[in-house]
Protein backbone atom coordinates (compact mmCIF):
# COMPACT_ATOMS: atom_id res chain seq x y z
CA UNK A 1 0.00 0.00 0.00
CA UNK A 2 0.91 3.35 -0.81
CA UNK A 3 1.65 5.85 2.05
CA UNK A 4 1.05 9.85 1.71
CA UNK A 5 3.98 12.32 2.45
CA UNK A 6 3.73 15.71 3.86
CA UNK A 7 5.58 18.37 3.49
CA UNK A 8 6.25 21.80 5.58
CA UNK A 9 8.45 23.77 3.06
CA UNK A 10 10.89 26.56 4.25
CA UNK A 11 12.97 28.74 2.62
CA UNK A 12 16.08 27.05 4.47
CA UNK A 13 14.82 23.19 5.59
CA UNK A 14 11.79 21.26 4.74
CA UNK A 15 10.25 19.21 7.34
CA UNK A 16 8.70 15.54 5.89
CA UNK A 17 6.28 13.55 7.54
CA UNK A 18 4.88 10.39 6.25
CA UNK A 19 2.05 7.99 6.90
CA UNK A 20 2.18 4.26 7.54
CA UNK A 21 1.38 2.23 4.81
CA UNK A 22 -2.52 1.74 6.12
CA UNK A 23 -2.39 5.46 6.48
CA UNK A 24 -3.46 5.15 10.17
CA UNK A 25 -0.28 7.23 12.04
CA UNK A 26 1.76 10.06 10.93
CA UNK A 27 5.56 10.04 11.44
CA UNK A 28 8.23 12.39 11.14
CA UNK A 29 10.57 11.06 8.48
CA UNK A 30 13.53 13.52 8.46
CA UNK A 31 14.27 17.43 7.56
CA UNK A 32 16.59 18.32 5.05
CA UNK A 33 18.30 21.38 3.14
CA UNK A 34 15.12 23.14 0.82
CA UNK A 35 17.88 22.99 -1.63
CA UNK A 36 18.50 19.56 -1.54
CA UNK A 37 14.40 18.62 -1.51
CA UNK A 38 14.09 17.28 -5.37
CA UNK A 39 16.95 14.87 -4.13
CA UNK A 40 15.83 13.49 -1.45
CA UNK A 41 12.26 13.01 -3.04
CA UNK A 42 13.32 11.35 -5.80
CA UNK A 43 15.16 8.68 -3.68
CA UNK A 44 12.01 8.21 -1.34
CA UNK A 45 10.09 7.52 -4.30
CA UNK A 46 12.37 5.01 -5.65
CA UNK A 47 12.41 3.05 -2.38
CA UNK A 48 8.43 3.82 -1.37
CA UNK A 49 5.13 3.90 -3.38
CA UNK A 50 3.92 7.00 -2.21
CA UNK A 51 0.26 8.10 -3.54
CA UNK A 52 -0.47 11.52 -2.83
CA UNK A 53 2.23 14.76 -1.23
CA UNK A 54 0.16 17.43 1.13
CA UNK A 55 2.52 20.54 1.27
CA UNK A 56 1.72 23.30 4.18
CA UNK A 57 -0.49 26.21 2.78
CA UNK A 58 1.15 29.00 4.55
CA UNK A 59 -2.14 31.42 4.83
CA UNK A 60 -2.33 35.06 7.22
CA UNK A 61 -4.69 35.20 9.79
CA UNK A 62 -6.63 36.79 7.33
CA UNK A 63 -6.73 34.02 5.14
CA UNK A 64 -4.25 35.51 2.53
CA UNK A 65 -0.86 33.69 1.53
CA UNK A 66 2.16 34.21 3.88
CA UNK A 67 5.31 35.68 2.01
CA UNK A 68 6.20 31.99 1.56
CA UNK A 69 4.50 31.20 -0.97
CA UNK A 70 6.08 32.59 -3.47
CA UNK A 71 8.37 30.23 -2.64
CA UNK A 72 6.68 27.42 -2.70
CA UNK A 73 4.61 28.25 -5.58
CA UNK A 74 7.52 27.56 -7.93
CA UNK A 75 8.16 24.10 -5.92
CA UNK A 76 4.92 23.05 -6.52
CA UNK A 77 5.65 23.64 -10.13
CA UNK A 78 8.99 21.53 -10.55
CA UNK A 79 7.07 18.99 -8.34
CA UNK A 80 4.29 18.17 -11.14
CA UNK A 81 6.93 18.54 -13.75
CA UNK A 82 9.45 15.93 -11.88
CA UNK A 83 6.53 13.95 -10.48
CA UNK A 84 3.76 13.83 -12.41
CA UNK A 85 1.90 10.74 -11.20
CA UNK A 86 2.09 11.94 -8.11
CA UNK A 87 -0.84 14.56 -7.08
CA UNK A 88 0.35 17.12 -4.64
CA UNK A 89 -2.56 19.17 -2.61
CA UNK A 90 -2.15 21.83 -0.52
CA UNK A 91 -3.39 22.11 3.65
CA UNK A 92 -3.15 24.74 5.86
CA UNK A 93 -0.45 24.99 8.07
CA UNK A 94 -1.32 27.80 9.98
CA UNK A 95 -0.25 26.84 14.18
CA UNK A 96 1.60 24.47 13.16
CA UNK A 97 4.93 25.97 14.46
CA UNK A 98 3.16 26.72 17.57
CA UNK A 99 1.60 23.37 17.70
CA UNK A 100 4.66 21.79 16.91
CA UNK A 101 6.81 23.73 20.28
CA UNK A 102 3.62 22.86 22.09
CA UNK A 103 4.45 19.10 21.35
CA UNK A 104 7.64 20.02 22.27
CA UNK A 105 6.82 21.15 25.37
CA UNK A 106 4.24 18.46 26.42
CA UNK A 107 6.55 15.84 25.73
CA UNK A 108 9.05 16.95 28.06
CA UNK A 109 11.62 17.91 25.70
CA UNK A 110 15.00 19.70 27.19
CA UNK A 111 14.64 23.59 26.31
CA UNK A 112 17.84 22.68 24.07
CA UNK A 113 16.39 19.94 21.94
CA UNK A 114 12.89 22.43 21.66
CA UNK A 115 15.37 24.85 20.09
CA UNK A 116 16.09 22.74 17.34
CA UNK A 117 14.87 24.26 14.14
CA UNK A 118 14.86 20.92 12.17
CA UNK A 119 12.81 19.24 14.91
CA UNK A 120 10.19 21.56 14.73
CA UNK A 121 9.81 21.51 10.72
CA UNK A 122 9.94 17.82 10.83
CA UNK A 123 7.11 18.07 13.87
CA UNK A 124 5.12 20.20 11.45
CA UNK A 125 5.22 18.42 8.67
CA UNK A 126 3.60 15.62 10.84
CA UNK A 127 1.29 18.05 12.46
CA UNK A 128 0.25 18.97 8.67
CA UNK A 129 -0.26 15.15 7.72
CA UNK A 130 -2.53 14.46 10.67
CA UNK A 131 -4.81 17.50 9.96
CA UNK A 132 -4.94 16.38 6.66
CA UNK A 133 -5.49 12.95 7.51
CA UNK A 134 -8.56 13.69 10.53
CA UNK A 135 -10.42 16.01 7.47
CA UNK A 136 -9.94 13.77 4.58
CA UNK A 137 -9.61 10.27 5.35
CA UNK A 138 -11.45 10.43 8.03
CA UNK A 139 -14.49 12.26 7.75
Amino acid sequence: MARILSIDYGKKRTGIAVTDPLKIIANGLTTVPTHELVGFLKNYFQKEAVEKVIIGLPKQMNNQPSENMRYIEPFVAQFKKLFPDIPIEYFDERFTSTLAHRSMLEGGLKKKDRRNKELVDEISAVIILQGYMESVLHA
